[in-house]
């Protein structure tokens, strides 16, 4: 079985054994890759959970939990637990959770801890996110963008936004973007045509909408290559994507946040952009010169 090492970086202690599981988990026996996937799939679980309980959830015997510990440089599964714990002891809590906390600091007075948290939180997020993402694979990803026939991306629910903000952005330059689902469409309608030719960019964070696996699935089986965003190593999106780009999203908010899904986004595509030929500027630059000749853009000169 391969070991899992744990090196010094600037990442959370748990972040880092979630990584090189996720790493790994092709290596592990059967029994153990179930308990890994597990852990990656619930972490939040592991703090909580006594290894008969964990067990018992990720349908595995005690043992094997044991034998995950140690073949991550744990002497058991009390000292693999401890980092988990250490985060929960930080802040790491469930959206009722962080619900009834914002309420609290309301009430308290305390709204200038929150400032401070929401923007540790958010260049945490953004810290994290590009620590684990390397220049080779964005630059892997936007050449596959851009050798491409044409490009879809998927999102729904709160990302629905974020895969239209970067279709948006992409076709100032580019017309070969399509957010998808259209409207009155489904995201496997939208994919019908769609073959080797083509990518899709998926989007979806825990609890992954079943649209978007689904539609990964079938773009899959059709040959279309995968980029998948999303929060965990194990997240139906990346495994087994043509590239595969994992954020954070901590935040004491309600809903997750999206700063850093954002910045993945947003740096994907000045990948592109300096990936392509150089018809791509000049595209740019015509783009907003319409703009200009039709009176989109307000002029300081006009007046009211």
């Amino acid at each position: 079985m391969n070991k899992i090492n744990v090196p010094n970086t600037n990442l959370p202690a748990t972040q880092v054994i979630l990584d090189e599981l996720g790493e790994q988990l092709g290596g592990l026996t059967p029994q153990v890759r179930k308990a890994a996937a597990f852990v990656l799939e619930n972490p939040n679980d592991i703090s909580v959970s006594s290894i008969r309980e964990i067990a018992e959830a990720a349908k595995v015997k005690p043992n094997t939990f044991v034998r995950l510990a140690r073949s991550a440089g744990f002497a058991g599964y009390d000292e693999f637990r401890e980092p988990f714990r250490e985060e929960i002891r930080r802040g790491k809590a469930s959206f009722p959770d962080r619900a009834r906390w914002l309420q609290s600091l309301k009430r308290s007075g305390k709204m200038g801890g929150l400032y401070a948290d929401m923007v540790h939180s958010a260049l945490s997020n953004i810290e994290e996110t590009f620590a684990r993402i390397t220049e080779a694979e964005l630059k892997s990803a936007a050449d596959t963008i851009w050798n491409c026939r044409q490009v879809f991306t998927l999102g729904v629910g709160i990302n629905n936004s974020n895969a239209r903000n970067f279709t948006y952005l992409a076709s100032t330059g580019m017309t070969q973007f399509h957010a998808i689902p259209r409207a009155g469409s489904t995201p496997a309608d939208d994919l019908a045509w769609a073959d080797e030719r083509d990518v899709l960019i998926a989007i979806t964070c825990k609890p992954y909408r079943r649209e978007v696996v689904e539609a990964v699935r079938i773009a899959r089986e059709q040959g279309v290559r995968i980029i998948g965003i999303s929060d965990s190593p194990a997240s139906p999106v990346i495994i087994g994507s043509d590239h595969g780009f994992v954020v954070t999203s901590d935040t004491p908010q309600f809903f997750p946040s999206s700063v850093s899904m954002i910045a993945v986004l947003e740096t994907l595509l000045s990948f592109v952009i300096a990936s392509a030929s150089p018809e791509i500027i000049q595209r740019v630059e015509k783009f907003h010169a319409r703009r200009h000749e039709l009176g989109i853009y307000h002029d300081e000169k006009d007046t009211t």
